[in-house]
């Protein structure tokens, strides 16, 4: 299988919100010398495209993802629900059928948990929730379908995954290895939590949703990130200093979404990915 070269590696911190150009972000890599890679553009959405406004960001980030070339994209988004959830066999293409009969995230998370309530004890189930297996093997905080995901599972994968994986020249791993050979670009699903964990840094303690200048705990433990950071990515003092003020943490997480994105597809055994009966239906984390 031959893989691409990479000439942009982007993480996108990615939100479901009303306005979710407002917590967006991209973060934009290039190759440097020995392995490393240099943060060269760390962008909220909304300056990218004028406005907040969630349908139109998210048809923004189509557009901005279906125009890079020789690009990685590692998107802080599920790209896929667990299969039990769905008839035995049912392809990824099932599940954007079974979304488009809603208007609604929360509506659908409330029949994700209808359905799971219907499934028989599981490693990958509790009592409301069921996890992919690569939200167990990645130690993901939540499932897809959790209150505080499935507004980004929701409008992610109908919104903005869906029109990805149409695009002729873009390939949404692990759904669409079959695109790879020719693809200018490659969209694969990331945690930048998952990623801490990974490599055994802090993940807690980091953001301040609240907002306002960050506690000291907080700042400690950003700094801490950083400090790290630097051995994947060399981080200039002006996009330290946007990560450092920004409340959220989302700047850092699209930092961490873009180099975890690149060490997981690296790491990856492609050909187990590319055929495996459960993860070409559900989705895998590349951390």
């Amino acid at each position: 299988m031959r893989i691409p070269e990479f000439g942009s590696v982007y993480g996108v911190d990615f939100s479901g919100a009303k306005q979710a150009g407002r917590t967006i972000w991209i973060a934009r890599t290039e190759p440097r010398a020995r392995g490393k890679f240099a943060l060269v553009a760390l962008d909220r959405l909304d300056s990218l495209c004028g406005t907040a406004e969630r349908e139109v960001c998210l048809a923004e980030l189509v557009r901005i993802v279906n125009t890079s070339d020789a690009a990685l994209w590692g998107f802080d988004c599920p790209f896929g629900l667990p299969v039990e959830l769905f008839p035995e066999g049912a392809p990824w293409a099932d599940q954007f059928v079974f979304l488009a009969q809603y208007d609604d995230a929360y509506q659908c998370g409330l029949e994700c948990i209808a359905r799971t309530k219907r499934l028989p004890e599981g490693p990958l189930r509790s009592a409301l929730h069921c996890r992919r297996q690569s939200d167990f093997d990645a130690k993901a905080p939540f499932d897809g379908f959790h209150y505080r995901m499935i507004y980004q599972t929701f409008f992610g994968m109908r919104d903005v995954v869906r029109h990805l994986a149409a695009t002729p020249g873009t390939a949404v791993l692990p759904f669409q290895y079959r695109k790879l050979p020719k693809a200018k670009r490659v969209v694969v699903e990331c945690c930048p939590s998952s990623v801490l964990k990974k490599n055994k840094l802090p993940h807690q303690n980091y953001k301040q949703p609240k907002g306002g200048p960050l506690l000291r705990l907080r700042r400690f433990t950003r700094h801490e990130i950083l400090a790290h950071a630097d051995k994947w990515v060399r981080i200039g003092d002006r996009h330290r200093r946007v990560i450092m003020r920004n409340p959220g943490g989302d700047a850092l997480d699209a930092v961490l979404a873009a180099v975890g994105a690149f060490r997981g597809f690296c790491a990856a055994d492609h050909a187990i990915l590319s055929t495996h009966p459960r993860l070409t239906r559900e989705g895998w984390m590349y951390v």
